[in-house]
């Protein structure tokens, strides 16, 4: 009910990245210092076969790691993509609250989320999530709990980012979060999960223009700059006032340099797979 790209918004324009278009890109990001490289789209099972081949091409000429971010699918599905060396993948839940879930996913089942979740975790994928921050009807408590959601389940990435309305979605009239409330989650979120992946996303500098500095310096430690090229950008507008709609992927790279430097970061452009603990966790009860 909040995405600008939902299936029911007929007013934008659908595309396809070509496979060859993408192994070009992936070799350019890998010229590039890149030693990580996230994959995503819609649930559009016709390119599955494609998704495999760009997977192996990648494996066999480069080394770096793959998350892969395209929804939900069937067990086999992953175990192919794993087979074919995938390491990651970020499958969202936006909600731990099962009827604002429904609400917000009407064609969706939580039950088939989490079980897809579990599945990616069982075949051996560092496995992603995330929460939504701001949505109509959430409640601290609620982000409370996805919280300990998150640390009981133990997801290896956090994808964090504040709810911003789209003007052509049932959700349009609603307003974002304040921003400390963002930042906070993020706070908290390091401090009970300690070693996970948080990213500083793009949807915190829309709604603050030094909401992935500020992010970064709150408990997020990894920035993901966009590697879309240019001419596909203004088409992937999940809310409104999106930014570096309009930049190439050399100017978003100098971007993102600048945002770390600002935040008194060093980027590392590595693998970022997953820290070992460095201190005994804290069991939690519910």
């Amino acid at each position: 009910m909040y995405c600008g790209i939902r299936k029911s918004n007929s007013k934008i324009p659908r595309y396809t990245i070509e496979k060859e278009r993408i192994k070009e890109l992936i070799k350019k990001s890998y010229e590039d210092g890149f030693r990580t490289i996230v994959l995503q789209s819609g649930e559009v099972d016709i390119y599955d076969r494609d998704l495999t081949e760009i997977i192996e091409y990648t494996k066999k000429n480069f080394d770096m790691a793959i998350t892969l971010s395209v929804g939900e699918r069937r067990r086999e599905r992953y175990y192919e993509w794993k087979r074919a060396g995938a390491d990651r993948f970020l499958l969202r839940i936006e909600t731990t609250n099962r009827e604002l879930f429904k609400k917000l996913h009407p064609d969706d089942d939580f039950d088939v989320r989490l079980e897809a979740l579990l599945t990616l975790k069982e075949l051996g994928y560092e496995t992603g999530t995330g929460v939504m921050i701001g949505l109509p009807g959430q409640t601290h408590d609620d982000l409370a709990k996805d919280i300990l959601f998150f640390k009981i389940y133990d997801f290896d990435m956090l994808g964090v980012g504040p709810f911003i309305p789209h003007h052509q979605t049932p959700l349009k009239d609603q307003k974002p979060p304040d921003f400390e409330l963002v930042l906070n989650f993020i706070a908290l979120l390091r401090l009970v999960t300690i070693n996970t992946n948080i990213p500083a996303t793009t949807s915190m500098a829309t709604l603050d223009k030094e909401g992935r500095e500020k992010a970064l310096n709150s408990g997020a430690n990894v920035i993901m700059p966009n590697y879309t090229p240019q001419e596909y950008r203004e088409k992937y507008q999940l809310y409104d006032n999106k930014i570096c709609l309009k930049e190439d992927e050399k100017s978003t790279l100098m971007i993102t340099e600048e945002t770390v430097k600002r935040a008194g970061k060093i980027l590392v452009k590595e693998r970022g797979d997953r820290r070992e603990k460095l201190i005994t966790d804290i069991p939690v009860d519910l």
